[in-house]
């Protein structure tokens, strides 16, 4: 039997997992077991080890780093088309998904899920998008897409924003104060979105949002739970959208959206669906996604969901 695979990024968390890494190892093998590391050295690369992996028949894949790391295993895992089981060894800024299954921030309560812990059958997200060269290109995403000013506060975020918005928050920020302040810079900085939503077979809606979230988790943009009542085994999205608030009203709500609160305030939509269409009402317009925190591309866009598609380790009880 394989050993289980540990797939590093060492740029996570603004790159403190190189050094920490060494610390979390430790825990690791002290709570739960030898395993294989390998480091990734370039976006994307996440998805080619856990596929190669799992065609060979790796049966644990781990996860170590932030969000957009667990999305990159888990898209490799999928797109094998392979039974493994992902595990999260968490390590990153947001921590977004994480807190949706119930797995601890400290490494050595990670290991110890990772050892103990229980498999569940969840459903994922499937997108398909337009990528910056105007091809089309699909993705999975595990805890939450969306667009409006969302993917505006994610390139302020990472390091080496897009060009159509070059500004981020200062590098020794970290978490939900590194989110909270691309948020504040965003609201001021960013105007309503004008798109073409359709759910399911529901007649098209044209709509202007502040934000839209299709979610399958609960959390995202660094500890907001933006979807309180998702999911993970429900076989649909939580699809919120923001209305167009102003920038005043929308930071007088922050506090809300981070309780998970907001679903009761009257410009804010909530509805279930296992299908959601979108593209803008300017054909010329680029609207960029995120898709677990992580921009791959734009308007029009699918979401679907995908019923019970990935293992993962969880903690019992969960």
């Amino acid at each position: 039997m394989s050993l289980p695979l540990v797939i590093i990024n060492p740029e996570s968390a603004g790159g403190k997992t190189r050094d920490a890494w060494p610390k979390i190892a430790s825990a690791l093998a002290t709570h739960f077991g030898p395993f294989i590391p390998k480091f990734t050295e370039s976006a994307g690369q996440g998805i080619e080890l856990a596929s190669e992996a799992a065609r060979k028949g790796t049966k644990l894949i781990i996860a170590c780093g932030g969000d957009g790391t667990i999305s990159e295993v888990a898209n490799g895992i999928l797109s094998a088309g392979s039974e493994a089981e992902l595990g999260i060894l968490p390590s990153g800024t947001g921590g977004d998904f994480r807190k949706t299954i119930g797995i601890p921030a400290r490494s050595s309560d990670a290991a110890r899920i990772l050892r103990d812990g229980r498999t569940r059958q969840i459903d994922v997200g499937k997108v398909t998008f337009i990528k910056e060269d105007d091809e089309h290109d699909s993705r999975y995403f595990l805890g939450v897409a969306s667009f409006g000013m969302s993917a505006h506060v994610i390139a302020r975020v990472k390091e080496g924003g897009p060009e159509w918005l070059p500004a981020k928050g200062p590098k020794w920020l970290s978490g939900r104060l590194s989110f909270g302040m691309a948020m504040l810079e965003s609201a001021f900085q960013t105007r309503a979105t004008r798109v073409i939503v359709q759910l399911d077979d529901d007649p098209a809606l044209h709509l202007t949002v502040a934000n839209l979230c299709i979610a399958n988790a609960r959390y995202f943009g660094g500890g907001m739970k933006i979807a309180p009542n998702a999911k993970l085994t429900d076989g649909k999205f939580d699809v919120i959208s923001i209305g167009d608030l102003g920038a005043a009203r929308i930071l007088a709500n922050a506090p809300r959206l981070y309780l998970g609160s907001h679903l009761s305030m009257a410009d804010v939509g909530h509805a279930l669906a296992k299908k959601l269409s979108a593209r803008p009402v300017n054909k010329e317009q680029r609207i960029p996604i995120d898709v677990d925190g992580e921009l791959p591309g734009y308007l029009p866009a699918t979401f679907q969901i995908i019923p019970e598609a990935l293992r993962i380790r969880c903690p019992r009880g969960s």
